[in-house]
């Protein structure tokens, strides 16, 4: 049995702009999100984490370093942990969005649901546990392997592995800079911390 450590990123600017990110280039940690980063760092660093995966898109990849670093590891890209493909919603103001009929959709029925131009929350979900399932496949059993993405991808990949219906991955909490531990086996998964920032006990 396996743990994964999955760590949403730590905070940035770009969500005062009032804007959908997205996939985003560019989209750097400010200094409180560093501050989280380190925060990990210094949480887990008697954990023996055996390998640190980190999505390609930079917040991820800036809150993976402080942890690898303390670990003396190097952070291995995933472009299966990417951050959902909103496709034309990327970088539209939020307020814009959330008046729009889809936006209901979006929050009672997700499964329901394509983003124009980009992917289903169906695919996503199907994308972020296939990724997951692999990297589990390349560790022995009681290896702790962390993963650092995103809210919704993280989330999705709770609701699969504890079987919660897609339409209900909303009501999972994932905070800037959390921890999400999930025990993963070939019998099942067991949801061990939901949505824990430092410190914690692991």
């Amino acid at each position: 049995m396996s743990m994964l450590l999955l760590i949403r990123h730590g905070e940035n600017d770009y969500i005062k702009t009032g804007k959908m990110a997205g996939r985003l280039s560019g989209v750097h940690l400010n200094e409180r999100g560093r501050e989280q980063a380190q925060a990990l760092a210094n949480a887990l660093a008697e954990v023996p984490i055996k390998a640190i995966y980190s999505s390609p898109l930079e917040r991820a990849v800036e809150t993976a370093e402080p942890i690898a670093r303390v670990r003396k590891l190097e952070v291995r890209v995933e472009a299966g942990l990417l951050e959902s493909d909103v496709g034309k919603w990327q970088e539209r103001p939020w307020k814009s969005l959330q008046r729009m009929n889809a936006w209901k959709i979006v929050q009672q029925a997700p499964s329901r649901f394509r983003f124009p131009e980009g992917e289903s929350f169906r695919e996503m979900q199907t994308r972020v546990v296939t990724a997951l399932e692999k990297i589990v496949s390349r560790y022995k059993p009681k290896d702790i392997i962390a993963c650092v993405f995103h809210a919704d991808p993280i989330k999705l990949a709770v609701a699969h592995f504890i079987g919660l219906p897609l339409d209900h991955f909303q009501r999972l909490g994932c905070d800037t800079g959390s921890v999400t531990a999930l025990f993963i086996s070939e019998m099942g998964a067991n949801l061990m911390k939901l949505n824990q920032r430092p410190p914690f006990d692991l």
